[in-house]
């Protein structure tokens, strides 16, 4: 009767494990420990949730392992590590996995070098500029997307016609969204000429934010100071016109001194 019962269990958190779910994975993989199979932690580390990997670590210290070391050896694999093995590692990674979290920013695979660029802003390793915008034009999005998203913080020293040359329509997307993303984050001048750029763009979400960005802004020519003069507003606004209404429009180009 127990081991028919014990049975019965091990296939309901099989069953539990396997789900795609993250949150019902998880709850199997914790009951791993309670029916004396907490071994099996090892082989949920590289899960796809993050909330499993932690579960999973969390069973392998119950157990006596160091997840950590597994870790490190899963990222090691010859075969090639799965890039959920590189972000565990980053989880709970010490010091000493930066170097390593670094090699693979060259890995071939474009999901691991987007693993490895999110563990080390996730550790706040210092990454150079000049590598992370090599990274923009990465024909993977994600590792694009993390390239910008390292970048964010030194938006304000990157060259800002570097980034505009990024917003071609005809270029792909993901490259487009990231310069789009920082020259969101420089502000300004650069901010606005992105957005007015983009306020057709044939991407939906894309367009919207321009959209977005443009209502947003005051017209202001001193919020401009310096980095632009009066004629460029007034085309920028006349570019982007059909966003406002005419209160709206007319007031704006108050603002700029276009009363006639």
């Amino acid at each position: 009767m127990y081991k028919r019962q014990a049975a019965a269990d091990d296939t309901v958190i099989d069953v539990l494990a396997g789900a795609r779910t993250p949150a019902v994975r998880a709850a199997g993989v914790t009951a791993l420990r309670r029916a004396g199979r907490a071994a099996e932690g090892v082989s949920h580390l590289a899960d796809r949730s993050a909330l499993v990997r932690s579960c999973a670590r969390w069973l392998v210290g119950q157990d006596g392992g160091d997840p950590h070391e597994h870790y490190r050896w899963l990222v090691r694999d010859p075969a090639g590590p799965s890039p959920y093995a590189v972000a565990g590692l980053a989880e709970c990674g010490r010091g000493e996995d930066t170097d390593l979290l670094r090699g693979l920013v060259a890995h071939p695979a474009g999901p691991v070098r987007a693993a490895a660029l999110a563990g080390l802003r996730r550790r706040d390793a210092v990454v150079a500029d000049s590598v992370l915008l090599a990274l923009l034009d990465d024909p993977t999005p994600s590792v694009a997307r993390e390239a910008s998203l390292g970048l964010l913080p030194a938006a304000g020293r990157l060259d800002p016609a570097h980034l505009a040359g990024r917003l071609d329509p005809r270029g792909p997307l993901h490259i487009r969204r990231a310069a789009f993303r920082l020259l969101r984050a420089r502000g300004g001048i650069h901010a606005l000429r992105a957005a007015v750029a983009l306020i057709d763009d044939w991407h939906p979400r894309t367009r919207e934010t321009a959209r977005t960005v443009v209502r947003a802004c005051q017209w202001h020519p001193a919020q401009f100071d310096g980095e632009a003069d009066r004629a460029e507003l007034a085309a920028l606004l006349k570019r982007s016109a059909k966003l406002f209404g005419d209160y709206e429009l007319g007031l704006r180009r108050s603002r700029l001194g276009l009363t006639t």
